[in-house]
């Protein structure tokens, strides 16, 4: 062979290496873009699925309280349960910073939902310039027994017990919300034996019954000696054993929120996992899903002339139509007009693409690889008239998912006549 034919010989092999390795380079940022997007597709996808159930639920267990005239006290009383509600200091991340006041938070009140504006540990995604926190999902459910319906008190009690009508349907380690129209608590408290009489017998030990409680404002004497309290059944909390393995889990007190990690997380109220079921620490959240980095949700509300039937969207920041988490609180009459909500979650994909080299991403080049903007709740306003859009500011080096879906609150409309 010449000098000349290895020369060729070479450049072509010189063409044919970097051609292959175009090839693969391009094939495996293909693959990596594509797998990315998957994983935002399915992460989006188990995000949604995992707050419609938790919301269609809302409300259950506690909702037939609102449906008599003195609506049983419940809807709005401070919770009171065992030594950990209220709170004396911070939610665990990702509420510990705003949700409620984060060091010192604000006693929670019983509600199906509510929504804490920008109530997130994270720092979200810009909104005309300014990084806004994701919001907190508060859902209140439960499976009640006894068919779920509140009972009254039928005579006077003790401190460690209840004197009902009829105990029939109660068992050992119920957990029952006791509360009276008027009084500003409502105490969970844990049935410590299977009734024998009218009587249920509950526990003052908070080692083996920890819905126990104490130190609350209200007595369980005050609220057992008069016959306007009321006893709402919520679910039970019986420990796993030998014989049955498996806690009935059936009472869902939950936070929902985005942490500083871009990562979805919920939050046992009621600690059922460590107290109950004694899996876990105590006092963490539980992830979710990850690269969830925005979560925002609006209410769905009707009206006093017609309860069950979707009117209006409610923005939860709004102080001045009292829809802000603070109001919502406080106030069942509201409570009893939120009959959906609409959630949007953005999710994005773990993958930052080497191909986006333009200018606002500090690069020379025009490609871009998401728009520079996203918009959700778009075309939707509120009551009065004011828009509830919000237009998020993305890094376009990532790719992005956005899934936003209503869950209407079933048992709200229920409650209200619905169909």
């Amino acid at each position: 062979m010449t000098m000349i034919e290895l020369l060729v010989a070479m450049a072509i092999g010189v063409i044919v290496t970097l051609a292959v390795s175009q090839l693969l380079y391009t094939t495996e940022n293909f693959k990596r873009s594509t797998t990315s997007t998957n994983d935002a597709d399915q992460t989006g996808a188990y995000a949604v699925h995992a707050l419609d159930r938790a919301l269609r639920s809302a409300g259950s267990g506690i909702a037939q309280s609102a449906a008599s005239s003195s609506q049983a006290g419940v809807l709005g009383c401070r919770l009171n349960a065992g030594s950990f509600l209220p709170r004396t200091t911070a939610y665990p991340a990702p509420f510990a910073t705003n949700f409620l006041g984060g060091a010192a938070p604000t006693a929670l009140r019983v509600a199906p939902v509510l929504i804490g504006a920008g109530q997130s540990d994270n720092q979200g995604l810009g909104v005309g310039g300014t990084l806004v926190p994701s919001d907190v999902l508060v859902v209140m459910g439960a499976s009640g027994a006894a068919g779920g319906v509140t009972r009254a008190n039928y005579g006077a009690g003790s401190s460690t017990s209840i004197v009902l009508e009829s105990t029939v349907g109660f068992n050992q380690y119920d957990v029952l919300l006791i509360s009276q129209s008027g009084t500003t608590d409502c105490l969970l408290e844990e049935v410590a034996a299977v009734p024998s009489s009218s009587a249920l017998t509950l526990s003052n030990n908070a080692t083996s019954y920890p819905y126990y409680t104490t130190g609350s404002t209200t007595t369980l004497s005050t609220l057992d000696s008069s016959t306007a309290s009321f006893i709402t059944p919520l679910g039970n909390a019986a420990p796993p054993t030998a014989a049955s393995p498996a806690s009935p889990n059936n009472i869902q007190f939950t936070l929902f929120g985005v942490g500083t990690n871009n990562t979805l997380y919920s939050y046992d109220l009621l600690q059922n996992q460590y107290y109950v079921q004694g899996q876990g620490a105590n006092n963490t959240s539980q992830a979710i899903a990850d690269q969830v980095v925005q979560m925002n949700a609006i209410y769905g509300v009707a009206t006093t002339a017609n309860p069950s039937v979707f009117n209006n969207w409610a923005n939860p920041s709004d102080t001045t139509h009292h829809y802000d988490i603070a109001s919502v609180m406080t106030t069942p009459a509201t409570q009893q007009l939120i009959v959906a909500v609409r959630v949007a979650i953005v999710v994005r994909g773990e993958y930052v693409d080497a191909n986006n080299n333009n200018a606002a991403n500090g690069g020379s080049g025009s490609t871009v690889i998401s728009a520079p903007t996203l918009t959700i709740f778009s075309g939707l306003v509120d009551g009065y008239g004011v828009s509830l859009a919000k237009t998020l500011t993305l890094s376009q080096q990532y790719r992005y998912r956005v899934f936003e879906f209503t869950v209407p609150l079933r048992d709200m409309i229920l409650l209200a006549g619905g169909p």
